[in-house]
């Protein structure tokens, strides 16, 4: 296969909503055809927002009422899936011939859910993913996946999957992800930390493929008008580092900070025939006679109903 442009769209929520958020994204359409990329990868809870700093007036034990407002106002700044916004984002792949991979509050009944939803430029929603394992306090307010949403896609720059911020620690979903045959793993993810990038790095190396991790990007609290408790308000609230990263662990693009751009790195998926000559995770370098992994993909439901 041919070399081919992917890219990172480093770039941040709008506190403004959901609807502004969008023309932010829309806004980067002659950016991804000058670069010519073929696949874009984009933040975790860029559309919906992640709520960082905000405790949505729990305490152990109790919730307060101003709590729930705070969720109604995170539920309705969600998005239906598909709705008028995965419309647009089909729109903009098929315009640009860019394969999307992009991170989004999702609604489901009085649910949401932190998702990934994958866009193609000839059918537009072709997947989605929603984070298996919401971290820490973020289990208050999003649901959990299923394994019905683990999906690998065919794209023009190779087959692509991947896992939600610290989804990515999670050594039993790499496996099967790996074991989906994935060439290129797209990371959206919230997650600014140096130790984040090493563990971008360490992906692409163990499974010898390409990574593209997009972060958000967001100004200090004191910019945005509000206060985070513990958060020094003058310090930068998400501050990006996004990178793509090739399958010897090498770090092809980035890691980009303090600012929203487009990252973009040439990539080709004959090299992972040559990186796993010597390690091949699910393949040669397995021991199935010691450790094997089972995949419940089943869709989960809590109502079934039969006529």
């Amino acid at each position: 296969m041919a070399a081919k442009t992917v890219a990172a769209l480093q770039i941040g929520a709008s506190p403004e909503g959901k609807e502004h958020t969008l023309e932010r994204i829309l806004a980067f359409e002659a950016a991804i055809i000058d670069a010519g990329a073929t696949l874009v990868v984009m933040p975790e809870a860029l559309l919906g927002g992640y709520p960082k700093g905000e405790i949505f007036g729990t305490r152990l034990g109790y919730r307060l009422p101003e709590g729930r407002e705070a969720y109604a106002r995170y539920f309705q700044n969600a998005i239906d899936v598909p709705g008028p916004e995965t419309d647009a984002l089909a729109g903009l792949s098929h315009r640009t011939g860019a394969s999307l991979v992009i991170g989004v509050i999702e609604r489901a009944g009085s649910t949401l859910y932190c998702s990934a939803l994958y866009f193609d430029p000839a059918t537009g929603l072709a997947g989605k993913h929603r984070k298996l394992m919401p971290t820490g306090t973020e289990r208050l307010i999003w649901g959990q996946g299923d394994g019905s949403t683990l999906p690998v896609l065919e794209t023009p720059a190779g087959r692509i999957g991947g896992a939600i911020c610290w989804e990515n620690h999670m050594p039993l979903l790499r496996t099967a992800m790996y074991a989906k045959g994935v060439q290129i793993w797209c990371a959206p993810t919230v997650d600014e930390r140096d130790i984040w990038q090493c563990s971008m790095r360490h992906i692409a190396h163990e499974g010898r493929c390409f990574v593209i991790s997009a972060c958000q990007v967001q100004p200090a609290p004191a910019e945005l008008g509000v206060e985070v408790p513990g958060w020094a308000p003058q310090r930068p609230l998400i501050n990006g580092g996004s990178l793509i990263v090739g399958p010897l662990g090498d770090v092809l693009a980035g890691p980009l900070h303090g600012q929203t751009g487009l990252l973009t790195a040439s990539v080709d998926v004959d090299d992972l025939v040559r990186a796993r000559y010597d390690f091949d995770v699910v393949g040669h370098y397995a021991r199935p006679d010691i450790f094997t992994l089972e995949v419940d993909e089943r869709a989960r439901q809590t109502v079934r109903f039969s006529g």
